[in-house]
């Protein structure tokens, strides 16, 4: 209940909704797209008052943290890109610029719905700065993967050992 924590007792501050819960999805950028006449669409009583929400991607996790990094070894994790809409969809990854030692690795191609797909974040440690920085250089970048209906951001974020 919202009204009671996990003791029965009333709580004190209220429950903050997560975004997925509200109806929106955090770091993405609805696209300006009129739908495509010739796309696939599910016709069905149970989707006919709810059109939202019909297509889209969740990133499973949806940031990345690498903590600290050793400069000059490269690392790679692995982020999940589920398809959570009725109908397949498509989605390109922007690669981001060379100087961030960022690179994504993925098989194109379309997602059926329910489906997932792994994209490879791989990142070389490298320091871009000539001055002293501490010992610690962070590194902070917004992937962009553009998808059918919003281009989703993911953020990555590291510290390199000078």
């Amino acid at each position: 209940s919202l009204l009671v924590n996990a003791a029965g007792q009333p709580r004190k501050e209220k429950v903050k909704l997560p975004s997925s819960l509200q109806g929106r999805k955090p770091n993405s950028i609805p696209n300006k797209k009129i739908e495509d006449p010739v796309a696939g669409k599910v016709n069905t009583s149970s989707l006919a008052r709810t059109r939202r929400h019909l297509s889209g991607f969740h990133l499973i996790p949806p940031r990345v943290t690498l903590g600290v990094l050793k400069e000059g070894c490269t690392y790679v994790t692995t982020v999940i890109l589920k398809n959570v809409g009725v109908n397949f969809s498509r989605f390109r990854v922007k690669q981001p610029p060379p100087h961030t030692g960022l690179r994504v690795m993925y098989t194109p191609g379309p997602v059926a719905a329910g489906l997932q797909v792994e994209l490879e974040i791989e990142i070389f440690a490298m320091v871009i700065g000539g001055e002293d920085t501490g010992g610690l250089e962070e590194i902070s970048h917004d992937i962009e993967i553009l998808t059918e209906t919003e281009t989703l951001l993911l953020p990555v974020r590291a510290n390199i050992l000078c």
